[in-house]
């Protein structure tokens, strides 16, 4: 194979991935309404329907995103791995970090480095220990 072919092969790929990080959000958007919509349908809760939409869409951008920089990745590697070249690649996976990083606060609420603290373990532990707190209540019937 030569490198006229080689690059020309290396390019069509770097294309396959952008194809596909395009269907997964098409895909995904689709997917992510349906879930919210049979939620709002079965719950007649909007905020819930709201909520999980957003929670499922970031998702999807989040892999999208992560398809994308794969595309790129190869296109400045395989393809033309000149400085400049490179130093756009790092701005993009730059952008695209921060990106997946806000998106990732928006879905869970939390930022990575405090996730130990909503993980179901933690939220568990808190539970039986809020349930401990709670001070006993005389019953209905009056006794003790």
């Amino acid at each position: 194979m030569n490198e006229e072919t080689y690059t020309e092969y290396m390019l069509v790929v770097a294309q396959v991935f952008e194809v596909i990080a395009a269907a997964v959000l098409m895909v995904g958007l689709f997917f992510a309404a349906f879930v919210s919509l049979r939620l709002w349908a079965r719950s007649r809760s909007g905020s819930a329907a709201y909520k999980l939409m957003r929670q499922t869409f970031g998702g999807v951008l989040l892999l999208s995103l992560e398809i994308l920089v794969a595309g790129d990745l190869i296109r400045t590697v395989a393809v033309a791995p000149t400085l400049d070249n490179v130093i756009v690649l790092g701005l993009i996976v730059l952008i695209r970090t921060f990106l997946s990083f806000s998106l990732e606060i928006e879905i869970d609420g939390v930022p990575p480095w405090r996730k130990a603290l909503v993980s179901g373990a933690t939220v568990i532990s808190q539970a039986q220990k809020n349930a401990r707190d709670v001070p006993d209540t005389p019953s209905s019937d009056g006794a003790a």
